[in-house]
């Protein structure tokens, strides 16, 4: 159920406490890929995942802006604190979990928002709202991962598999040429770079080039098996018990 096309009525119909809750960011990729990226990709992977599995999965709207600073120098990036994106993803599920969807799969597009995520996750897990796993898609797609950059290969290949339209392809090369190896200046094992304009002319990492369709369709392929998996183990989880774990032994009230 899509709460975005749903009545209030239908949510009162619905008996499932499973939500999905596709989160992304609105900055820059390149000069070939849209500013929407990752939230076109949460979404895309979302959707496909729940036309496959069986259960009923309420499909919340998704969060469009993320922890992006990094990325401010170049025009139409969009970015919040990550004090308040944590705030604005918890009171988002919590008002989820006030209608009974307390079981709660954020899938994620954005490098930037993963730490956060995990933190939120945890926060509304241990306190009882609701059993919150974060699923970041580029983490799923097995021997790929190794490859994600930025504006790079994984992303231009889910973008020309999903909608091909949003990839300016006659600027695949001068994408290329600007981008760089890899994410960072990194020294002694300390990246010296905070931000992208630091270390990437245009704001790429790795070779768009390399991004085909049909390599598209396999991360898209793999990354719904992954949620789909995840889906199933949340469902058969019983995590109230991890919650009688957390609160430790009780006092011994006659002594």
């Amino acid at each position: 159920m899509d709460l975005r096309a749903a009545t209030w009525t239908d949510v009162a119909d619905c008996e499932t406490d499973l939500a999905i809750l596709p989160v992304g960011s609105t900055e820059q990729h390149g000069p070939h890929a849209p500013l929407g990226t990752d939230v076109v990709t949460a979404e895309a992977i979302t959707d496909a995942t729940l036309e496959r599995v069986d259960q009923d999965v309420v499909r919340a709207p998704a969060i469009p802006v993320g922890i992006a600073e990094e990325h401010r120098h170049f025009p139409g990036t969009m970015w919040v604190s990550p004090e308040t994106f944590r705030r604005y993803v918890r009171e988002s599920i919590e008002s989820l979990a006030h209608h009974g969807f307390d079981r709660v799969v954020i899938v994620n597009g954005h490098g930037g928002n993963v730490d956060a995520l995990r933190e939120v996750g945890a926060r509304l897990t241990r306190d009882g709202t609701a059993y919150t796993v974060p699923f970041t898609w580029f983490d799923a797609v097995g021997d790929h991962s190794s490859d994600m950059g930025h504006g790079g290969p994984l992303e231009t290949a889910l973008l020309r598999a999903i909608d091909p339209d949003l990839v300016r392809e006659g600027r695949i090369d001068e994408a290329s040429a600007g981008a760089a190896d890899g994410w960072g200046e990194w020294v002694s094992h300390v990246n010296l770079a905070y931000d992208s304009a630091a270390f990437a002319e245009n704001g790429v990492v790795g070779d768009p080039r390399d991004g085909s369709a049909a390599r598209g369709d396999e991360l898209l392929e793999l990354a719904v098996d992954s949620l789909e998996r995840l889906l199933e183990a949340i469902v058969a989880r019983e995590w109230e018990s991890d919650l009688d774990r957390g609160r430790g032994p009780r006092r011994n009230r006659d002594l």
